[in-house]
């Protein structure tokens, strides 16, 4: 159970973000993105503000924020930049994993340090030949004394370069079977001698944050990191962890379909054709209708799984069905937002193709949406059985 944020406490922290949205981040989003830069100068703001450590709790440091208004943070980010987002999104995935799993050296060592941004974080369990099954993974952790040595290479990681510590997905068990219980999860820090960044991934969307290639060659890793000190246990940590992702990747998406309606709206106030306003014609107008509707039930479909998330009650269904609906709906809503603006929302005058680039990433971040809807029908199955 978690520590219910008041409406007023979480009123004035959604303002802040907006405010640092509005002032620091809108104004340099497109030529940033344009030029996949990554944007040094917002991280003081951003540990100000508190934001390395939303869901940290107060004893380490933390703000101890519900999981509304971690959502309600992810969207108002993701309106004026979603890669802004994406700094803190798999930090906390790690910082959750440490809070929930970690032993109490491991949570009194670490988060206080992510709380403050000293340490950011990142999550490596992607392989190139382990995305969705992610049981495949093939990077070992071999036991050595008082270490384990790490061989193995992730790929599509968020933060990187700029991260400093991951969560670590390894085989301590290679021969196990299941797999998932050979499989166990460790805090990785960064600098480690045979550990180096490979390339860096030119993308559609998603700019500005690097995204790369991990490489770990006989890297030790002290055994004091290995979450939970039990190995065996790291596919359901990542995967537990991996549910807080679910909502604050079904959040930004909310946020970008958000910005690509509120951009719709104030377009078609302005452009004229036959002779009137584009708001005036009724095709206009039911696309608003449209956008504004699904927007809307994407919102509070996000808002149903945090909820569900801060009451302790088992939320993967609620997750996977948020991340699904919010991500196909911002994918609809970014195009539609193109079609209102016609040419000009082609173009890179306008953030409506930046939303239109950005949109496949929460389709297929986290968890595909394919992935999401066996997770979906599972847990029916499980919930109707006879």
């Amino acid at each position: 159970m978690v520590t219910q944020t008041s409406e007023e406490a979480r009123k004035q922290i959604v303002s802040l973000v907006r405010d640092f949205v509005k002032r620091d981040v809108e104004p340099i989003a497109n030529s940033y993105d344009n030029e996949d830069i990554y944007p040094h100068e917002l991280i003081p703001t951003m540990c100000e503000l508190g934001l390395f450590g939303i869901n940290i709790p107060t004893e380490y440091g933390g703000m101890g924020l519900d999981f509304t208004t971690f959502a309600m943070i992810f969207e108002e980010l993701s309106k004026g930049w979603m890669s802004v987002s994406g700094i803190i999104g798999t930090h906390h995935i790690l910082s959750y994993i440490i809070s929930i799993h970690g032993t109490e050296e491991q949570k009194h060592r670490i988060l206080p340090k992510m709380a403050t941004g000293e340490i950011r974080g990142g999550l490596a369990l992607t392989e190139p030949e382990a995305g969705s099954d992610a049981q495949n993974i093939s990077t070992t952790a071999t036991k050595d004394g008082e270490e384990y040595v790490i061989n193995g290479r992730k790929m599509f990681i968020s933060n990187g370069d700029n991260g400093n510590a991951f969560a670590l997905m390894a085989k301590t068990d290679p021969n196990s079977n299941p797999r998932h219980r050979g499989i166990s999860c460790f805090i990785f820090e960064k600098p480690t001698e045979g550990f180096k960044v490979g390339q860096h991934l030119d993308k559609l969307g998603y700019r500005g944050l690097d995204t790369c290639e991990l490489i770990f060659d006989d890297c030790r890793v002290p055994a004091d990191n290995l979450i939970g000190g039990e190995e065996g246990r790291g596919f359901g940590q990542v995967m537990n962890g991996l549910e807080t992702g679910r909502i604050n990747v079904a959040a930004r998406a909310v946020g970008v379909a958000q910005a690509a309606l509120e951009a719709s709206v104030s377009y078609s106030k302005k452009r004229l054709a036959f002779g009137k306003l584009i708001s005036e014609h009724q095709a206009i107008q039911l696309k608003l209708a449209e956008m504004a509707a699904k927007v809307h039930a994407a919102r509070l479909m996000v808002y149903d799984a945090a909820s569900k998330k801060d009451s302790g009650e088992r939320n993967d269904l609620e997750a996977a069905m948020a991340k699904l609906f919010a991500s196909e709906v911002c994918g609809e809503v970014a195009m539609e937002a193109m079609r209102v603006h016609g040419g000009v929302g082609y173009t890179k005058d306008l953030p409506v193709e930046r939303y239109y680039r950005d949109a496949p990433l929460m389709i297929i971040g986290e968890g595909t949406n394919e992935i999401m809807k066996l997770v979906i029908a599972r847990r029916l199955l499980e919930k109707y059985s006879d």
